[in-house]
């Protein structure tokens, strides 16, 4: 898709003209609504998947882990190389389209196999060590090619703000229908075939096709700013990437505090909070499809009103006030499950608990993506180069290294409290009913008596264990954002300024 030193002649696009911000306001949101459906499938739901239709030793669980540490490290390096690749990619098509689509239809096959499998044991160990590295390959060039386009498409600081929170609402609308039917659908009454096996097959084959379909919105649909192509195109090398993420401080600091807000901001959604809520209030997929449905309806309400909140508010104001909502969602939460039963009562506390606390924590989230994107220019004004690829993909590679993270957390705590020692006896009544050995009722009722005999200090651990870490996460990320990070919404008036002004001598 590239050549060494090839340049291509374009035709320059005024992407803050208008009528073409209009229309990319509308279709590259849209391309995401399916990405983000398969990835939550993917991040949020395989280790649920394996756990409750596979009969794992304590031996293949630490491998599964393993894997999925090592395919996520090995994930988020390859990130930094793929924004490279991008950045000498020259066609007509420009250089983020060719790979988006490439991506998006090598992940959804990969992702159907990944669900659609009866193997067991150390074959299923091994089949899932080749669909996890192969799904690290195909949604790193999806994921990176198309938010490496918001540069591209934002030249102000209000366009951007407008394109990366309504793109993170479509995200968003995505990982919370996702969120909605996984659940629903692979657990109790309304669990598709009768097993859940099946019903995750069955879901995956329904994602994978609809991914690539709200993908044409963006290659289509979306018109980008395409003069940097104009330029020879760097050699893909180590290199430049290390050069452009150690020669930016601001990219450096913004890294390290995207990590550490990255692994409490999943971890809730890595599987603990899913498990808590089967343990203590039942397997039913319903209730946690509520859990995470209403615990981000918040988010959306913050999605829509953040560009006019951040023409009242300063980011780092903004951040203060996010804090002090997840506090609240932390102690409404801690109170559900250490004070109330575990009634619906409980349940609605908890759910609305984390409401506050997603408020918080995907508010941060939405700030320090634009804070990253922002440090494009500042490189532009140090270096000359604007490096897009390459520092659009510091944000998915420490996604992914936060992910990594994530697991390792969330293996931890499932050791610590005897997790597996439920979802074994679960998920092999789960492969009695995919094999037709025993009725969906039968089914069912024996899984109600195992949660039954699930202990009040497990459900209790994993509750301090999903509120406590993402808090501290986060008051980490706040009090090292306020210290060191500097291109608050003055400073970076001041670059876009220099900017013009350069190109104005020129």
């Amino acid at each position: 898709m590239s050549e060494k030193g090839k340049t291509i002649s374009i035709k320059h696009v005024d992407v803050e003209e208008p009528g073409i911000k209009k229309r990319n306001l509308w279709f590259f949101p849209l391309g995401t609504v399916g990405r983000d459906m398969i990835y939550n499938m993917f991040t949020s739901f395989i280790y649920l998947y394996v756990l409750y239709t596979k009969e794992l030793t304590a031996a293949q669980v630490v491998a599964i882990t393993m894997i999925m540490v090592a395919a996520r490290v090995f994930d988020a390096f390859n990130d930094p190389i793929m924004g490279n690749i991008i950045e000498r990619t020259r066609t007509k098509w420009g250089k983020f389209k060719p790979w988006l689509i490439a991506g998006s239809l090598s992940t959804s096959v990969v992702v159907f196999l990944a669900f659609n499998t009866n193997l067991t044991g150390w074959a299923f160990v091994t089949f899932f060590g080749i669909i996890y590295f192969m799904y690290s390959i195909t949604y790193t060039m999806n994921d990176i090619s198309y938010w490496g386009m918001i540069p591209a498409i934002s030249r102000t600081s209000n366009s951007r703000n407008q394109f990366t929170a309504r793109t993170t609402l479509f995200a968003g609308i995505g990982g919370t229908i996702a969120g909605l039917m996984i659940p629903m659908f692979t657990a109790g009454k309304l669990q598709l075939g009768g097993n859940a096996s099946t019903a995750y097959g069955i879901i995956a084959l329904i994602f994978a096709i609809l991914s690539p379909l709200f993908a044409t919105f963006t290659v289509l649909g979306v018109r980008e700013n395409r003069d940097d192509m104009e330029k020879p195109a760097d050699k893909v090398s180590f290199k430049l990437i290390l050069d452009t993420i150690f020669g930016n401080d601001q990219l450096r600091w913004m890294a390290l505090i995207y990590l550490i807000h990255q692994i409490g901001n999943n971890l809730v959604i890595g599987g603990i909070g899913a498990n808590y809520v089967y343990f203590r209030y039942g397997y039913e997929g319903g209730l946690y499809s509520l859990f995470t449905t209403i615990g981000m309806a918040a988010t959306a309400f913050l999605m829509i009103f953040y560009p006019a909140v951040s023409r009242k508010l300063s980011r780092k104001t903004f951040l203060k006030v996010l804090l002090y909502v997840a506090i609240v969602g932390c102690v409404l939460m801690l109170v559900s499950g250490l004070v109330m039963p575990p009634v619906m009562a409980g349940f609605w506390t908890l759910t609305i608990g984390y409401m506050l606390l997603a408020f918080g924590l995907y508010g941060f989230h939405l700030i320090l993506m634009i804070s990253i994107f922002n440090t494009v220019e500042y490189n532009e004004l140090k270096t000359g180069n604007r490096r897009e690829g390459i520092i659009t993909s510091i944000r998915p590679f420490l996604t992914k290294l936060g992910c990594a993270l994530v697991v390792v957390f969330t293996t931890l705590c499932y050791l610590m409290f005897r997790v597996t020692d439920f979802t074994n006896r679960i998920a092999g009544l789960e492969q009695a009913a995919n094999q037709n050995l025993i009725t969906t009722e039968a089914k069912n009722a024996e899984i109600a008596g195992i949660i039954q005999n699930v202990g009040k200090g497990q459900s209790v651990g994993m509750l301090l264990f999903m509120v406590i870490v993402p808090f501290v996460l986060l008051l980490a990320s706040y009090l090292l954002y306020i210290r060191f990070y500097k291109l608050d919404e003055e400073k970076y008036a001041q670059i876009l300024s220099e900017l013009e002004n350069r190109k104005k001598a020129d």
